[in-house]
């Protein structure tokens, strides 16, 4: 007997770490819609991925969110909130339309996706939400990140809230928070072999995370096997957060 295809949307999904999420949930029989307002490389991204369609949006205006749901067509099993954006800089000199964009598009567009897919999934009776936030919004945030880790750290209480909220409609609700992780937003700190070697010893287990470790992480998350893991923060650092004290000596 055929199995039923299943719905999976992935928000910026023309980046690096969403688009391997995408990539590999099609591996695994899922039909995804890829949502990111960078119309062109959506295409390009799209092109490489079967099954799959570009839904280019805004995710912090609800409409243009409607919008693309009603070009997907059908309740998603499942989202990914992966959009992410950081604007850099010391927070005495932070202009307030940089801060306020961060938490528009990483806090308040994860909220606008995940409620209008949730009262889908409501509806249906079952679904799956799984938000990335960052260990940069747990306990240890990034100097000069300005309004990221604030935003991250929100994406991370949000879904728990999600998960008190929603688990007695049949949704279940994660979050993910990567460590140093090549791909997206911080590919480029990877360029300088210098830069790397140095965050590489910082790793206990000394090397970087890629994208695929994300997304191996997320489809665990997604399948049958997590049926019982229900507002998690689960973190996929190679041990960064717990070795603050790995280099100080004793005497």
């Amino acid at each position: 007997m055929k199995k039923m295809q299943k719905n999976l949307l992935v928000t910026g999904g023309a980046g690096g770490i969403s688009s391997e999420i995408a990539s590999y949930a099609n591996k695994k029989g899922y039909r995804v819609g890829l949502i990111d307002a960078n119309h062109e490389k959506l295409k390009e991204v799209e092109s490489k991925i079967e099954n799959s369609i570009s839904l280019p949006a805004d995710i912090t205006k609800e409409k243009s969110v409607k919008e693309a749901l009603d070009l997907f067509g059908e309740t998603p099993d499942a989202l990914v909130n992966c959009a992410g954006i950081v604007r850099f800089g010391n927070l005495l000199e932070q202009k307030v339309k940089d801060f306020e964009d961060v938490i528009n598009v990483n806090l308040l567009g994860c909220f606008i996706v995940s409620c209008s897919v949730a009262r889908l999934m409501k509806e249906k009776g079952s679904g799956n939400i799984v938000n990335i936030s960052s260990i940069s919004g747990g306990k240890h945030p990034a100097i000069h990140s300005g309004a990221y880790a604030a935003s991250k750290a929100g994406v991370v209480m949000l879904s728990e809230q999600m998960s008190l909220e929603w688990g007695k409609e049949g949704i279940r609700v994660n979050a993910i928070s990567p460590g140093f992780i090549d791909a997206g937003m911080s590919a480029e700190h990877y360029v300088d072999p210098v830069e790397r070697k140095k965050r590489e010893g910082m790793v206990p287990i000394q090397k970087i995370g890629s994208a695929k470790d994300i997304a191996n992480v997320v489809m665990f998350l997604l399948s049958d096997e997590s049926s019982y893991v229900h507002g998690e923060n689960i973190v996929v650092d190679g041990g960064v957060m717990n070795s603050v004290l790995a280099n100080i000596g004793r005497n």
